[in-house]
């Protein structure tokens, strides 16, 4: 038995098996690269869902995060530490913001956001007791707690978890009107990815985040953007909202603000929002802790300069030329995607894309499958571009191009 095949085995036996990953082992990393416990060298198309936009081990991340160990890692939310309040003055400018909930994972962020706007519904919008309501889209992916799958279309993230959380109503992405329709007086928020991640990389129709924008001033309601996929240099801007012009009421960040070295998350958005808390009403011990804003700071520095967004708009641009030409071939029946950002449809006569990821991976590319037929792609922001048209062409390999 390899070393590979040996710790997957006891990977199996002993994790409860809520993932089936490929069977790769990775032992070290760099930049775009990975290498496994036989010493196989990979190229991540991944990126961690965008936890890696700035490659693995990025040198500049690593140095902050070992100076940030040296002094104090964790204080709790008892006590301020010295990074704190630069971490979330940076970021809420950066964000164009006022305040900064910090939590953990990104799945904390949407139900720290849930929490936020029903509050600020009751408190501000003055909806009666009980009564508010968030509209989101169909085909969401905003994690896996019990309050998110309760809204979530995926009958896999739904199954044999009831009973559910109340307060919800789905309607299709994309669709203006019936967003126009579903939103009342009791409405607090409009909670959406810009670019739904999960369902395959799916870009709304244009003009709809504007619209979306539109109505919830009309209406009174808050829109929160869930960029923890989308945001941070992904798509080729700061945040996939900028494509047409939009500022939501509230960020919801996570993966790529922990520079892929620890879980950082956040929601960001102004006074009067996040200002209905008080001591005691929301929390989080590792929320904010000096490791994670060190780290998170560092990340802010190099989003600052825009030279990591101007790389992700370059190389997507790149990466989207040469995945236009794949329909015509018959081998993809759609591609989709923003920046350095894409879902590509392989035709079902070719099998599903977990088949295309294996295949992929026996060429020396990482990538995931997504909702059956999509591959889905999302390189690191630092990735050459040597190496993304070498993946490229392994994928065409795959496709027999």
């Amino acid at each position: 038995m390899t070393a590979s095949a040996d710790l997957i085995a006891t990977a199996d036996a002993h994790c409860a098996p809520t993932y089936d990953p490929l069977p790769v082992v990775a032992a070290t990393a760099e930049g775009a690269w990975v290498t496994d416990v036989e010493g196989r060298r990979y190229l991540d198309l991944l990126a961690g869902y965008s936890a890696l936009n700035f490659g693995h081990r990025n040198r500049r991340l690593l140095e902050a995060a070992r100076a940030q160990l040296e002094r104090v890692t964790l204080t709790s939310r008892a006590f301020l530490h010295d990074r704190f309040a630069a971490f979330c003055a940076e970021l809420a400018e950066l964000c164009g913001m006022e305040m900064v909930l910090p939590v953990n994972t990104g799945v904390e962020a949407v139900e720290s956001a849930v929490k936020t706007a029903r509050k600020w519904g009751y408190r501000v919008k003055g909806v009666p007791s009980e009564m508010a309501k968030i509209v989101v889209a169909s085909g969401n992916f905003h994690g896996r707690t019990t309050t998110v799958i309760s809204f979530s279309t995926d009958p896999e993230a739904r199954a044999d978890f009831g009973p559910y959380t109340p307060g919800f109503q789905i309607v299709p992405y994309g669709d203006l009107t019936a967003m126009r329709e579903a939103l009342t007086e009791n409405t607090v928020a409009v909670l959406l990815e810009p670019i739904q991640g999960e369902s395959g990389v799916i870009v709304p129709p244009e003009g709809y985040l504007p619209g979306v924008r539109e109505l919830t001033r009309e209406r009174n309601v808050l829109f929160v953007a869930d960029e923890i996929q989308s945001g941070l240099g992904r798509t080729g801007r700061t945040f996939a909202c900028e494509h047409e012009g939009v500022v939501p009421d509230m960020y919801v960040l996570g993966k790529a603000l922990g520079g892929g070295i620890v879980p950082v998350s956040a929601v960001v958005s102004s006074a009067e929002v996040l200002g209905v808390f008080r001591p005691g009403e929301h929390g989080s011990t590792f929320g904010g802790n000096p490791l994670a804003c060190a780290v998170a700071l560092e990340v802010i520095a190099m989003l600052r300069t825009g030279e990591f967004q101007a790389r992700a708009a370059e190389l997507g641009a790149r990466m989207h030329r040469t995945l236009a030409a794949l329909p015509a071939t018959g081998t993809v029946t759609a591609v989709r995607g923003r920046g350095l950002w894409a879902g590509v449809d392989v035709a079902p006569r070719l099998g599903t894309g977990r088949q295309a990821a294996e295949r992929l991976m026996g060429r020396g590319v990482l990538a995931k499958e997504s909702h059956g037929a999509t591959v889905r792609l999302s390189p690191p922001l630092v990735i050459g571009e040597t190496d993304l048209d070498w993946g490229l062409e392994q994928l065409a390999g795959v496709l027999g191009v």
